[in-house]
């Protein structure tokens, strides 16, 4: 696996917790009370994304470090994806 390939992984591991993440203890303004004039009340009060960033980042990286193990390893490969030319050489001709 290259560099580049390890990062993709990670940018993908990483957004994809974080709309895991973003809906979790989310209170919105029609919760509270308090809807601002001109949003809607499913509009969150208070964001917190620091926190947010936080907990998605240590989640990415603990799902990353297992998934490039088993990338480096051999375990699975891109041959074992590969339909296609699993059972007997390809696609059968339209007759």
């Amino acid at each position: 696996m290259q560099i580049t390939s390890a990062l993709v992984l990670l940018a993908v591991c990483w957004f994809m917790t974080l709309f895991i993440v973003l809906p979790i203890r989310m209170e919105t303004q029609g919760d509270t009370g308090k809807v601002t004039l001109g949003t809607p009340a499913g509009a969150p009060s208070k964001i917190n994304m620091r926190r947010k960033i936080k907990i998605t980042s240590i989640v990415a990286f603990a799902l990353w470090v297992p998934l490039c193990a088993i990338i480096l390893s051999g375990v699975i490969t891109v041959d074992d994806f590969d339909l296609f030319h699993r059972f007997g050489g390809g696609l059968a001709p339209l007759d």
